[in-house]
């Protein structure tokens, strides 16, 4: 069932090195993520680094977020694609991920992400980013808005975070930014990873 998704996903990043692909995953998988990370307990404010030691910094981002595990069957079956697509990347494009984390995050009115990397420079440990968005009925009005740069940072995609939107890029080659969210507003951001 995800094998033509896997093909498409790995295709973008070897031509463009990202891609949007809208209802990549089924609405119900999406709308049961959904209801799991609005009844989720122990979000934390989310914190940023470019060392061991995170901080918060509400200038700079204002989400919550809080790791995924097996505990439930949707999560499960959404980290099962990740693994899917885990070997697939590692089959076709040798890039030797070792394992894949991801969080739930919210955006509550207000909250915003300024414009970063994934993969601080100099770090090889964030490969693949992914972005799967879990917001149904999402309106222009609604803002939270991920805008994805160039290396020479230009803006180069604005992404609405509807329900069933995977965004998959490159971590060390795309800045990106999440706009001021006017109502709350779900994704799963996660990464593949390759530490040494």
């Amino acid at each position: 069932m995800n094998e033509k998704l896997y093909i498409t996903l790995i295709d973008a990043l070897v031509d463009d090195g990202y891609i949007v692909v809208e209802d990549a995953l089924s609405k119900e998988l999406c709308h049961k993520l959904r209801q799991d990370a609005r009844d989720a307990e122990g979000f934390k404010k989310a914190g940023i680094s470019a060392t061991d030691k995170l901080h918060v910094d509400a200038t700079k981002r204002r989400d919550k977020t809080l790791w995924l595990d097996e505990d439930s069957a949707c999560k499960s079956e959404y980290l099962a694609f990740a693994k899917g697509l885990q070997e697939r990347l590692n089959r076709e494009l040798y890039l030797g991920l070792s394992y894949y984390e991801a969080h739930y995050a919210i955006y509550e009115e207000g909250d915003f992400y300024e414009k970063h990397l994934d993969a601080f420079r100099g770090s090889k440990n964030r490969v693949v980013t992914t972005v799967l968005y879990l917001n149904e009925e999402w309106r222009d009005a609604d803002g939270g808005e991920l805008l994805i740069y160039d290396e020479s940072d230009s803006e180069i995609k604005k992404v609405a975070p509807k329900s069933g939107t995977l965004v998959v890029f490159l971590s060390d080659k795309f800045p990106h930014e999440v706009l001021v969210s006017n109502t709350t507003r779900y994704s799963i951001a996660g990464w593949f990873r390759c530490d040494r």
